[in-house]
């Protein structure tokens, strides 16, 4: 027997509803949370009105969300199967003739619609949103978050006279301005050249302009220059472009970003690997629909329930974890950014397969 269409809207909108009440009170709880935390760090800050923060907050949360979702589709899932055994429709949708392989279809239909959909048109606007958010903060607080500990930067770029690779203390007005300065320069064939410390680098059109800078060449004295000139194919907006952090670019332009960043010589793993991430989010979402499945399709009258909730809780912040630690390993460079980013909702999603034929046809 084949799950109706009626049933099947019916799960279908069940299902729906029920994820996109849990998304909006975890979202409702985390921009209070957001709202209360950026208050207290602008507190005392002239001209800094609580409405003023409130639109800040607005626009911090979509990312978020973003990072939240699976956990959203999990505990959506997880409420409507327990509602429906609660009410016995699931034992009455089984009497049918209806298994439950056919009882997953609306959810995970419904999961791979949500995480096109985030994916297509959320993600963009959540991108957007929080490049303003990180604006704003940069005006407020200086660079948060990504200023704090090491502030040292590293660019490595390529141009007509070779490749060269700069290391600078710090970096002002997206990285157009750089102090406390080192260029190690290569010749074109890949030889080293020669080593240049300068107080500061500001980008002009075509070159970086090293100031009060002391070369050090192999077999040669160290010499003092006021002025020194390194070549470079960099342009303000491709260093600018490179101080975004990856979750903050919208999925249609991480492609671009990637290849522009490599033609540039800077580091497009991030890029590359968010890309990868976004792509692999629908069946993440699936997997946790799995996994929902496998610790929420018992019959009220078993008992456990507090059991089965905890035991699903429990395996779905172990997934987050496995993505997180597998995309910190892709992002080193230890794994490959496909296999980084897929997987865990590879994996996911046949463990919590394996754990419905367990259950179902073991």
């Amino acid at each position: 027997m084949t799950i109706g269409s009626t049933l099947g809207r019916y799960l279908s909108l069940r299902f729906f509803n029920t994820i996109m009440v849990v998304f909006l009170a975890i979202i409702g709880m985390v921009y209070v949370f957001d709202f209360v935390e950026m208050l207290r760090r602008a507190n005392g800050m002239p001209g800094v009105t609580a409405g003023f923060i409130a639109v800040l907050s607005l626009l911090r949360t979509p990312s978020v969300a973003e990072q939240i979702l699976p956990f959203c589709v999990l505990f959506g899932t997880m409420a409507a199967f327990l509602d429906l055994s609660r009410k016995f429709e699931l034992i009455v949708a089984r009497a049918a003739g209806v298994s439950v392989w056919q009882f997953l279809l609306p959810p995970v239909a419904i999961a791979l619609l949500i995480g096109v959909l985030s994916v297509a048109l959320f993600n963009p606007l959540s991108a957007e949103m929080k490049q303003r958010a990180d604006v704003i903060e940069t005006q407020l607080f200086g660079r948060s978050g990504q200023q704090q500990g090491d502030t040292t930067l590293w660019i490595r770029q390529r141009s007509v006279d070779g490749e060269a690779i700069l290391r600078a203390g710090r970096s002002l007005e997206s990285g157009t301005l750089l102090t406390s300065v080192t260029a190690y320069v290569y010749e074109s064939d890949g030889r080293f050249e020669e080593r240049v410390q300068a107080d500061r680098a500001t980008l002009l059109p075509g070159v970086w302009k090293l100031q009060n800078a002391e070369i050090s060449a192999p077999g040669e004295e160290a010499r003092q220059v006021a002025t020194y000139l390194l070549a470079t194919d960099l342009s303000p907006d491709q260093l600018a472009e490179n101080f975004l952090t990856p979750d903050s670019v919208p999925f249609w332009s991480l492609p671009r970003l990637r290849q522009e960043s490599e033609m540039a010589g800077l580091d497009s793993t991030g890029f590359r690997l968010q890309y990868q991430t976004l792509l692999a989010r629908p069946l993440l979402l699936v997997a946790m629909v799995l996994i929902a499945a496998a610790f929420s399709l018992r019959f009220f009258r078993f008992g456990g329930i507090a059991r089965m909730v905890g035991g699903g809780i429990s395996a779905g912040f172990v997934l987050y974890l496995l993505t997180k630690m597998v995309a910190d390993l892709g992002g080193s460079g230890l794994l490959s950014t496909p296999v980084a980013a897929w997987s865990p909702a590879v994996v996911g999603s046949l463990l919590g397969a394996l754990a419905l034929l367990h259950q179902e046809d073991g």
